[in-house]
């Protein structure tokens, strides 16, 4: 007999997989597919989806229908609309295109920082500063919130160490630059729990309710450890990709992020709320299978249902 468990509160399972796992996907899935994809999603109850992200084309060409895809999104009832922007000229498209959350990553390793959007930390800190002031200029009903992605928090495979008093610092510059909220990212996957709750009550201690939620990666298979760590310091929302897609192409051996459908099994098995209905999304996943074919899709969860139901 299965025990009951009473709820213990609801979490926000923000899926990143369109923008996050597809920028490092081997193919480029088509715009028709993706709006397929997050139809899907939605229908099985996520309620804030990444759709893409504002960036050169030339650097990240899975991305470029991004506008389109905003556009789509926007159709459905409810859902959170999110995009990606490092710098001004890229919230300028999203703002345009009517997103309704913007994030900005800000990574905490200069070495990432220039590899990633090629710029230094605290030219980025300044980046953040413009798309805060763009979002304030907007017409009010327009204006998106906007997201600090502290990337790299954890550790970095470019730089190495990144020091928490680093980490601490950025984040409330960021919050003064700005920033509806603050995000802590683990990019790279070196995150282990006892670091995660350490660093996420240090950022607090600093910045407050600002602190949002975490993106953690499974490089080290740590991705739910350290969810489960943050969840029990507090955390409320966590960003996760469907199968597993993703990683950053601009951090060497920075492999998938958390997986979407194993976050909502443990919860659900925690008895922690998420209005997700698992099977629908694992269902979901099928549109990867046919749109990327070759890509090796990740998870545990849908592993174990397979395996049920072909007992």
């Amino acid at each position: 007999m299965t025990e009951t468990v009473e709820p213990k509160g609801r979490v926000l399972i923000s899926e990143v997989g369109p923008r996050d796992g597809l920028q490092n996907a081997h193919g480029i899935m088509p715009t028709e597919a993706k709006q397929r994809w997050i139809t899907a999603l939605a229908e099985a109850g996520l309620q804030e989806i990444e759709v893409g992200s504002f960036v050169r084309p030339d650097r990240v060409p899975q991305l470029a229908d991004t506008a389109e895809v905003v556009a789509h999104a926007l159709t459905i009832p409810g859902l959170t609309v999110a995009v990606l922007a490092p710098n001004a000229k890229g919230a300028e498209r999203a703002i345009a295109a009517g997103a309704h959350k913007i994030t900005v990553p800000v990574s905490a390793s200069r070495a990432h920082a220039l590899a990633n959007v090629g710029m230094t930390v605290e030219q980025s800190v300044e980046a953040l500063r413009s798309v805060c002031a763009l979002r304030d200029a907007a017409p009010e009903g327009k204006r998106p919130s906007v997201e600090g992605g502290l990337s790299t928090a954890f550790g970095c495979t470019l730089q190495g160490e990144v020091p928490e008093d680093d980490v601490v610092r950025l984040a409330a510059m960021m919050v003064e630059a700005g920033a509806d909220e603050v995000g802590l990212s683990d990019t790279t996957g070196m995150a282990n729990p006892a670091q995660v709750k350490r660093l996420v009550r240090r950022v607090r201690a600093a910045i407050g309710h600002r602190l949002s939620g975490v993106h953690l990666h499974d490089t080290r298979g740590l991705a739910l450890a350290n969810a489960f760590a943050a969840w029990e310091e507090g955390i409320g929302t966590f960003d996760g990709s469907l199968a597993g897609l993703g990683g950053c192409p601009f951090a060497p051996g920075a492999s998938g992020n958390a997986v979407t459908e194993d976050l909502v099994s443990m919860f659900h098995d925690l008895g922690v709320e998420t209005g997700i209905d698992l099977d629908r999304l694992i269902a979901a996943r099928a549109i990867l299978a046919e749109a990327l074919p070759g890509e090796v899709l990740h998870g545990a969860a849908a592993r174990w249902r397979a395996g049920r139901q072909a007992a």
